[in-house]
Parts: C-alpha cells; sequence; structure tokens
C-alpha cells in the first residue's frame, strides 16, 4: 500500500444507482440510516464468525455494538461499529463497485413508486450509497481486524463520480461512516432540511422504528451530550430469541424486511422454540411475491443459520428442501458446534432433524393458509404453485400433505384461476366416476381446446387443465388421490367406468366394424408414423386426435424434453378418428388415392395437441390442393 491518496472512478452502475439516490428517493431519506446500522450489524456479525478460527481478531475487545453520533454544528452524523473491518483493497471493492449480479435486476424493477423503490436498496445489497440521499460528501475510516493500526484506511466521495482513498493510522478495528449532511434544497417545496436528522430523538425514533430487532446495542449519548454516558436506544435482543407474546406483528414484518430488504409484508411467517433431542429456535416467513431468480435451483439464500446467537452463514440449505427456496427465515441451534462447516451440514443428523422440523412446520403454516385465508392463499399459489408441485418428486415423506395443497385450473372454473384442490374435484365427482381426469399441454389455452375434451364436455365431467412446464414431471409422481387414480384424457385406453353408454359404445363398435378398409387404409398410408388407427367415440366436433397407450410418452411431454435440449424417447401415437365427422364420412366414400387425406388427419391432430409439424410447407400444399380439388367439383 502506498502512502499517497488516490482518486479512483465509480462504476458505471455505481453513478446509475447515485444519481437515483440523489435525486429519485429524496422522500424516503430515513431509510440511509436503517441501511447502515444493518451493515454495521453484519460486520460485527463477520467478525464473530472469523473469529471462531481466529480468536485473536477480537483484541481482547469482545463487547460488539453500533453507535450513532451527531454533530449539530458541523452537520455530520456517524455509524460506528467494531466488526470487522474492511482492508484498503476491500474498501475500493466494496464502495466503489457492485459486484453482486443482481444489480441490472435492479434497475429492471424500478416502478417509480419510492416507497417500493427504496425497499429494493437493501434487497439488492446497495444500501451503503443510500448514505447519498442525505449527504452532500461521506467519508469512511476502517481498519480490517487483525491488521497493524498503520493499515487504515480512509474513503471519501461527494458522490460525482469519483472517491478517493488513502492510508489512515487507526488504533481500534472497525468503521466509521460519516455523512456530511446536505444543506436544505433550493427545489424543495416541502422546505424540509436535513438538519432535522441532527436530533437525538428523531434517530431514537428511526432506529427504534427500522433496527429494535438488531441483536447487538445501539448506543447513543445520553442526553445528546458530547460527554455524555452511553444508553441502549433498542432491545438489544435478537427477536427470535424473544418470547412471541413479547412481540408485535409489526415486528416481525419488520424484521422481516430486515432481513430479506424486501418491502413487501409477508404472507404469513411462524415462530417456534423446538425442544427436545435437538433443540433450536426457526422464525420462517413466506413472501408475498417470488424474486427474480426462484427458478435458480442453485441459488437458494433464504435461511440464516445461527448457533446460539452467533450468526454462521445465510445461506444454509442444507436446512431446507429446494422446493421450498421461497422460504425465509432464520434457524437458531442449541446443539451444532460454532465451526460447523457446510461439510458438516450435509453429514449431520441434527441438521436432519431440522430440516424435517422446519418441513414439516411450513407445511403447517401452508395449510392454515389454505384453509383459514383462500384469497390470500391464491395469491401464494400464483407465486409459488409451480415450486412447490417439485416436493411431489423430492419429498415422499410429506407427499400425502404436499398433493392437498395443490391447485389446478379445470373445465369448470374460469381462465387462469388455479383454485381446484384435488379434494374439492374429488368431493364434486359424479356418482359412477372412479377417476380424477386431466388434460396437459404447453399453455392453459391449449389445452382448454384439446379434442380430447369433447367426450367429457358432453357428459358434463369436470377436467383438470394442467399447462405448468412442471405439471409432466410431477403426474410421474403422484398417481393417485384420496384413492382416485389420476388419468389422462389423452390416454388411449380411455375407461369412463360406470359413466359409460353401453349403447353408445355398442355402435361405435358396429361402426369400427364398417369403417375397417377406411381405418386399414389410412394405416397403410400413415405407415410407421403411428402405433395404431382406430375408429373412437371420444370425439364429438374434431375429425381426429392423437393418443398414447398407458407407459408411453405424452406428446406434452416429449416436446419439452426436446426444447429443454434433452433426448425424449421417440413417440408413436395412435391416430383415433371421429366416425361422425363429415371429413371421414367423405374418406370413407373415397375410391381413389387417400395418402394426402390421411396426412390431413395426422397433421390437423399434431396440431390440435400444440405440436410442430414436420414438414409445415408440405401440410399447406396439400391442403391447398385439396381445397382447388373440392371447389372444382
Amino acid at each position: 500500500m502506498g502512502a499517497m491518496k488516490e482518486t479512483l472512478g465509480f462504476q458505471t452502475e455505481v453513478k446509475q444507482l447515485l444519481q437515483l439516490m440523489i435525486h429519485s428517493l429524496y422522500s424516503n431519506r430515513e431509510i440511509f440510516l436503517r441501511e447502515l446500522v444493518s451493515n454495521a450489524s453484519d460486520a460485527c456479525d463477520k467478525l464473530r464468525f472469523e473469529a471462531i478460527d481466529r480468536p485473536g481478531l477480537l483484541d481482547g475487545d469482545a463487547d460488539l455494538a453500533i453507535r450513532i453520533e451527531f454533530d449539530a454544528q458541523a452537520r455530520t452524523l456517524s455509524v460506528i461499529d467494531n466488526g470487522i473491518g474492511l482492508s484498503r483493497q476491500e474498501a475500493i471493492d466494496n464502495l466503489g463497485t457492485i459486484a453482486r449480479s443482481g444489480t441490472r435486476e435492479f434497475f429492471a424493477s424500478l416502478s417509480g413508486d419510492q416507497a417500493h423503490d427504496a425497499g429494493l436498496i437493501g434487497q439488492f445489497g446497495v444500501g451503503f450509497y443510500s448514505s447519498f440521499i442525505v449527504a452532500d460528501r461521506v467519508s469512511v475510516e476502517s481498519r480490517r481486524a487483525g491488521l497493524p493500526a498503520a493499515e487504515g484506511v480512509r474513503w471519501e466521495s461527494d458522490g460525482s463520480g469519483e472517491f478517493s482513498v488513502e492510508p489512515l493510522e487507526r488504533a481500534e478495528r472497525g468503521t466509521r461512516v460519516t455523512l456530511h449532511l446536505r444543506s436544505k434544497r433550493a427545489d424543495d417545496d416541502e422546505g424540509v432540511d436535513h438538519g432535522e436528522l441532527l436530533s437525538g430523538w428523531r434517530l431514537r425514533s428511526i432506529v427504534r422504528k427500522y433496527s429494535d430487532h438488531i441483536s447487538l446495542p445501539i448506543l447513543m449519548r445520553k442526553d445528546d451530550k458530547a460527554d455524555g454516558e452511553w444508553e441502549t436506544v433498542n432491545q438489544a435482543s435478537a427477536l427470535w430469541t424473544r418470547a412471541k407474546s413479547e412481540i408485535e406483528d409489526e415486528q416481525y414484518r419488520e424484521f422481516y424486511r430486515h432481513l430479506t430488504g424486501d418491502t413487501d409484508t409477508p404472507i404469513t411467517w411462524t415462530h417456534n422454540r423446538v425442544e427436545g433431542r435437538t433443540e433450536y429456535t426457526q422464525l420462517l416467513y413466506v413472501p408475498t411475491r417470488a424474486p427474480y431468480d426462484l427458478w435458480d435451483r442453485q441459488h437458494r439464500r433464504g435461511i440464516r443459520l445461527y448457533v446460539r446467537r452467533v450468526f454462521i452463514m445465510d445461506d444454509a440449505e442444507q436446512l431446507m428442501p429446494v422446493y421450498l427456496r421461497f422460504v425465509k427465515g432464520v434457524v437458531d441451534s442449541a446443539d451444532l458446534p460454532l465451526n460447523v462447516s457446510r461439510e458438516i451440514l450435509q453429514e449431520s443428523r441434527d441438521v436432519r432433524a431440522i430440516r424435517e422440523g422446519c418441513t414439516r412446520r411450513v407445511l403447517t403454516m401452508l395449510e392454515d393458509l389454505a384453509e383459514n385465508r383462500a384469497d390470500d392463499y391464491a395469491g401464494f399459489w400464483k407465486e409459488f404453485g409451480q415450486v412447490l408441485k417439485e416436493g411431489l418428486g423430492e419429498d415422499f415423506g410429506n407427499q400425502e400433505r404436499l398433493a392437498k395443497l395443490l391447485r389446478f385450473a379445470s373445465t369448470a372454473t374460469a381462465a387462469g384461476e388455479q383454485t381446484v384442490s384435488l379434494a374439492q374435484y374429488v368431493a364434486r365427482m359424479k356418482p359412477g366416476q372412479d377417476k380424477i381426469f386431466y388434460v396437459t399441454a404447453e399453455t392453459e389455452a391449449a389445452a382448454r381446446s384439446s379434442p380430447h375434451l369433447e367426450v367429457f364436455r358432453r357428459k358434463e365431467l369436470e377436467v383438470l387443465v394442467l399447462s405448468d412446464r412442471v405439471d409432466e414431471w410431477m403426474l410421474s409422481f403422484l398417481h393417485e388421490f384420496d384413492g382416485k387414480p389420476l388419468a389422462s384424457v389423452a390416454r388411449g385406453d380411455l375407461d369412463l367406468g360406470a359413466l359409460s353408454d353401453a349403447e353408445e359404445k355398442r355402435r361405435t363398435e358396429e361402426t369400427a366394424q364398417a369403417m375397417a378398409g377406411l381405418v386399414g387404409r389410412i394405416r397403410t398410408a400413415l405407415g410407421d408414423r403411428v402405433k395404431d388407427v382406430r375408429v373412437t367415440d371420444r370425439l364429438t366436433d374434431s375429425p381426429s386426435c392423437l393418443v398414447s397407450n398407458e407407459g408411453d410418452i405424452s406428446g406434452t411431454l416429449q416436446r419439452m424434453l426436446k426444447q429443454a435440449g434433452q433426448k425424449a424417447p421417440e413417440r408413436k401415437p395412435i391416430l383415433e378418428i371421429n366416425p361422425g365427422h363429415p371429413l371421414v364420412r367423405r374418406m370413407d366414400a373415397e375410391t381413389g388415392d387417400l395418402a394426402d387425406w390421411s396426412r390431413l388427419l395426422f397433421d390437423q391432430a399434431m396440431l390440435a395437441e400444440g405440436a410442430q409439424l414436420e414438414d409445415p410447407s408440405g401440410f399447406v400444399r396439400r391442403l391447398n390442393e385439396m381445397l382447388l380439388a373440392m371447389a372444382s367439383k
């Protein structure tokens, strides 16, 4: 490290962010203190964690705390901690750039709603820069724990695009962030001066509003005197360690905002102390909205792990199954060692017990939501339902509970409404119905217009409409519910059981015998494109459809696998034809070559199930030729 002062430029994203802070979020200025206190708390947590293996980092001072000072005459406000501190390079890296991959999503998420945008600051890890909402100059003095006093660093910037770093002799470890508050702005119609923040009463109210749950003491001078004794202005105890009867709902909500940076109110939460062979405390939240990275199964930053109130890690994925990766919260164990590693977490019996306990608690929370707050559960399902479905194939021990939590669209609901539970479907089944019928497709619109539904509409039978990408995979694990097997309407061996019409079935068999010649000609024309051709009674309006035998891959699943770049088994579908359709009757009367007619039937059936044709131009050519031939007659 050189002894000279060095001036460097901000990363481009930081420049954009500073302009946003200064010009767009002015009315939410008090959030800066929440963010600085949160950063100071994190710095102390990091020191505790590193000191587990290197006790010398504490320098004999294990009393971690956050202090807030202000000087009304100098118009300065400082937030001081004795946590891990920064080295010179860390100051450049952490305060001059945004190293987080979510930066673009941060800017993309801005809505113009100042309250919403202010919350995103914490969510995307850019809280330090909120200092420039109220300050025209910010200086940071710091020394990393373990470095000598001569290797302190001073970082300073006015937010205009550059910052300076220089060496600093600093005896104590930790960080002091000093804000030089802006004077009254000429364009501020409300006439609010940032000097309002230079008040002990005002600062205390902000701390209690946003940071009361911080487990470290937040200290200020008594009576705001420079030589006054320090006093604690927050509860100074981890919220999850307190009795539930002492905690108000707003305190739970504020802790959630602190934990996640999310400004939305969580949809529900649970707080419990578990005792027995394994002792731990859990405080778990279900968010209202899905994060932008929900579908990244490798990115799980939901659960913070503490051991006897000592912070260990903020992404303890071993404590929650992947399909519950949307859950946020804290787990504080009384049994795990302080030097626990990820490898130990993977092998620990205690961790498995905590994971199982947390999973059960979350499912109980969702069951209560579904039973007592149906509208809220519908909102939850819209955001997280597809992820929850993953659990059917990952958590066999809770498969029955998960099946009860599933919600679907059906032919009895309006488009876009996934509100039907399997229990509701079973309760509405017609007398004699012994199966739960479903239809799958890539989109809900395609599923609802499937020709396979025609017989079910005629008989007024409800069918579940499945169009989420995870549905076909889920169905390979969900075979029945309440003793009723799930059956695809696109299976070739469709059996309506007691709902079948004996007379209708007899007529279909007679028609099949009468059209045996036509069926044979179509089968010959299509060759190895199909496994079989046969007459069906499942169609009323469509001339044909494709079905698969039990055990064969469905067309929907085959297409999804191919779109995902995976190898899919070859599929030879069965072509079923509607003997009452004018096109089929015309073909039966045709004495000439049926090759083009047969291909037309097959291609129409392919299109009806959402597939892409192998030869679209050939389909158009054949269709045009047939139309012209018919028009000339």
